[in-house]
């Protein structure tokens, strides 16, 4: 029999799909990635097809195993880690998607929210889902494509209809689609679609008769660390076990191995989510943070989360790449914002899509604020690195006024984290010591231990724990006054950015 050396994991993100190979260390042997299309049909609208996914995963899991040179009888298990939030609503005899999927950014949910929320408010189900009513999340997207595609109300309540986030999609294909594929999520995916009761683990029947949403479309949800079904005879990973989902934050916060109460990670990429371990206690936000499902291995005792989530960071560097044509690749933005010593006073909130954690306001937009005619394009660079660190400042702030504690370092991971510059300033004002692992494809690396986990090729966390190496640390730089200020400043633009979006500007 052949030795089974590796874990999988199949990490469908944002902008795109890929497999990485790890091994018995939490080395990366191989990775296999694809892009897939970002489909931008009105203002505030962002889309992805489903089927493109779909055939993007099964490519990226040949390439991986092609780099590595090896087959599905060296792989132990194979753990899935996904984009939050993003809907799939699709036929279960067909494997056809109704609609394409709506992603976590999209804002089109907008007027269903408000009327959700009705007298009550934005904090109507927050005690039982832990989750303000925003565009956000996956349960209004799923009523928006039963209430605007044609025929899919009567197919869902004839039973027709199957609705997951995007790992529930991916591990459908995999184990099969409409040959027997297994529906099923998480308890981190399903605590993000505003129909779970988050310390009772279960769907919410009233919640999603609210939306409209027929129970007979859910997943069943399983912990995120259990073998949940294996790979179809039509796949690469042929009878290799799927056994380990989360949410690519609640995988990252695992891979970062912040096991303990009161750790916490920052991952910079399209956006920025941050999570603090609040054990196993569902603490409820008074700071416009959301509780969260941090992981449960088996049938351990669920551990639970407070995040901050930031929607424009990483975005906001393509931005200055391709919409305004500043920079002409990511990278060259540090070596622009090095060309000043400061912003040069001015700051810039990346509002595109509202403001998320702390302030949720799905009608702010964008502003550059505090320019001069001496500000250049290296002001420019810095207040947009800057942006980032500000975001992550202010949700710190609400996580320690959540949680009760101080923290005492931050672990980072995520592209942005190459930035110097940024990870430097981030540590200025936070006042904290910001640190780095040796591997920083964490989100991937904590869907490959949940797998192996649940099959026996790691022993449990303190193999995660052994695992785990720092690589480099910024410790913080600037004085209290000079961080005060700079957050005083920061402060005063994102108050620029309320309220901009009325009936005259609202998206149709």
């Amino acid at each position: 029999m052949t030795e089974k050396k590796y874990v999988m994991a199949i990490d469908q993100g944002t902008t795109s799909s890929r497999a990485i190979i790890f091994d018995h260390s939490g080395t990366i042997v191989s990775v296999g990635q694809m892009e897939h299309e970002q489909i931008l049909p009105k203002a505030g609208w962002v889309e992805h097809n489903p089927i493109e996914i779909r055939d993007n995963v099964r490519e990226v899991i040949g390439q991986a195993l092609a780099k590595a040179n090896i087959n599905r009888h060296e792989i132990a298990a194979v753990g899935v880690t996904n984009q939050r939030e993003t809907a799939v609503v699709w036929d279960k005899n067909t494997g056809e998607p109704v609609y394409n999927a709506i992603v976590w950014q999209d804002t089109r949910t907008d007027k269903i929210v408000r009327e959700l929320a009705g007298d009550e408010g934005p904090d109507k189900y927050k005690e039982i889902c832990g989750l303000g009513l925003a565009t956000y999340f996956s349960g209004p997207k799923v009523k928006w494509i039963l209430d605007n595609v044609e025929g899919a109300r009567e197919k869902a309540e004839a039973g027709d209809l199957l609705f997951g986030n995007t790992d529930t999609w991916v591990i459908w294909n995999l184990t099969g689609g409409p040959n027997g594929g297994v529906h099923v999520t998480d308890v981190t995916n399903a605590s993000r679609t505003m129909l779970m009761d988050v310390r009772e683990l279960r769907w919410r029947e009233d919640i999603c008769a609210d939306m409209g949403i027929p129970m007979s479309m859910l997943p069943e949800i399983k912990s995120s660390s259990e073998v949940y079904g294996y790979g179809s005879k039509n796949s690469l990973i042929i009878d290799t076990p799927i056994a380990g989902d989360l949410g690519d934050q609640q995988a990252a916060t695992f891979g970062q191995a912040c096991f303990e109460k009161g750790m916490a990670k920052n991952t910079y990429g399209t956006g920025c989510f941050m999570l603090i371990n609040t054990g196993n206690e569902a603490i409820t936000s008074k700071n416009g943070l959301l509780t969260t499902v941090c992981y449960k291995i088996g049938d351990q005792a669920p551990v639970y989360a407070l995040e901050g989530s930031i929607a424009v960071t990483g975005s906001l560097v393509q931005w200055l790449r391709d919409q305004l044509g500043i920079i002409t690749s990511a990278p060259e933005i540090e070596t622009l914002a090095e060309t000043v010593e400061d912003n040069g006073g001015v700051y810039i909130v990346p509002a595109f899509s509202g403001l998320f954690a702390p302030y949720w306001k799905d009608d702010a937009r964008g502003a550059i604020v505090g320019l001069t005619r001496y500000n250049n394009k290296g002001h420019l660079a810095r207040a947009v690195l800057e942006a980032t660190a500000f975001q992550t400042a202010e949700v710190l702030e609400a996580m320690n006024a959540d949680s009760g504690v101080e923290l005492g370092e931050l672990r980072v991971d995520g592209g942005m984290t190459a930035n110097d510059a940024l990870m430097q300033f981030q540590a200025d004002i936070l006042g904290v010591e910001v640190v780095k692992p040796v591997v920083a494809e964490t989100t991937a690396l904590g869907a490959a231990y949940a797998a192996g986990i649940a099959v026996g090729f790691w022993a449990g966390e303190q193999d995660v724990i052994a695992n785990w190496q720092e690589d480099k640390r910024w410790s913080p730089k600037m004085d209290a006054d000079e961080r005060a200020r700079q957050m005083r400043l920061w402060k005063k633009a994102v108050t620029r950015t309320f309220d901009w979006v009325d009936d005259d500007v609202r998206a149709e």
